[in-house]
Formats: structure tokens, C-alpha cells, sequence
């Protein structure tokens, strides 16, 4: 799993600076009016680090973990990240993902092998939720910097 928590890291070192150099009003405006602003995107993506810090320790702890989804869009909207400060952004991004680059790396090997079911979907091994999270994270970040060098092979098996 160190791999993986040098992914994360090389992610964010990686990409950190290119998000601080997009404006806040650049980071606010929406493609179109059904689609999520860079603000919105990257909220969603501390969302997602926060959830998926719960199934990582939760599943750690049980060899078998039932875990509810949450309503991302739902989320996006009542944190009101169309008007958060970008600066902070970045920075609880950047702050989370480094965090959950420390939790995959001193993950035992002897939990990897723990399931997770999400809203019915799975059931996925640890090692697999830890390391597809890696690849949704670059997926959206493809949509934030397009010109990124980033590959992302996510795919949304989940279901929600």
C-alpha cells in the first residue's frame, strides 16, 4: 500500500500549486448551470476523502463492513462550496489527502483483505477501496485541469 500512499502524495504535490493558481472567481464559475464549478468538484472531493476515511478505519476494524453512500450531490449543495473560499479548498483538500496517504501507508496487510459493501454494491476488499480511490480522485481532477498530467482508470462500480 505504499504505492498508493505515494501516489497520493506525488497527487497532491503534484497538483496542489496548479489549483492555487486558478482564481477564485475562475474556480466559481459553472460550465452550465446543471454542472459543478471547480469549487464544487473539489468539494466533492473532500467530501469523498472524508467518507472514504470512514470506510478505511471502519473496515479495518470488522472483516466485514455494511456501509450506507451519501447523497453527493446533496452534500456539494449544503456545504455551499459554490461560495466557499478556494484558498481554504485547496488547502482541506491538499490537508486530507495527505492524512489519508498516512492511513493507507501504515494500513496492516493483515486487514487488506477485509470486505465493505456500499449500499448493496460489492463486496470490495480494502485494498481495492483504498487504491480506486486514488483513481477517482485523479478522475475528477481531470475535470478541474483538463491539461493535468494525470491518467484515471475509475470507473463507478459502486452504484451510487
Amino acid at each position: 500500500m505504499i504505492q498508493t500512499a505515494n501516489e497520493l502524495r506525488d497527487i497532491v504535490n503534484q497538483v496542489l500549486p496548479l489549483l492555487q493558481g486558478i482564481s477564485d472567481e475562475a474556480a466559481a464559475a459553472k460550465p452550465n448551470p446543471i454542472k459543478w464549478s471547480k469549487k464544487e468538484i473539489l468539494g466533492h472531493l473532500i467530501d469523498s476523502a472524508s467518507n472514504n476515511q470512514h470506510k478505511f478505519v471502519r473496515t479495518m476494524a470488522q472483516p466485514q463492513l455494511h456501509f450506507v453512500g451519501y447523497a453527493q450531490n446533496h452534500w456539494v449543495v449544503a456545504q455551499h462550496y459554490a461560495s466557499a473560499n478556494w484558498e481554504l479548498l485547496t488547502t482541506l483538500w491538499a490537508s486530507y489527502n495527505l492524512q489519508l496517504a498516512h492511513v493507507i501507508e501504515n494500513t496492516v496487510p493483515s486487514v487488506l483483505h477485509n470486505t465493505i459493501t456500499i449500499e448493496g454494491a460489492g463486496p470490495f476488499t480494502l485494498e481495492f477501496i483504498m487504491k480506486d480511490y486514488a483513481e477517482h480522485l485523479k478522475h475528477h481532477l481531470l475535470q478541474i485541469l483538463p491539461d493535468a498530467e494525470l491518467k484515471s482508470g475509475f470507473v463507478n462500480i459502486y452504484g451510487v
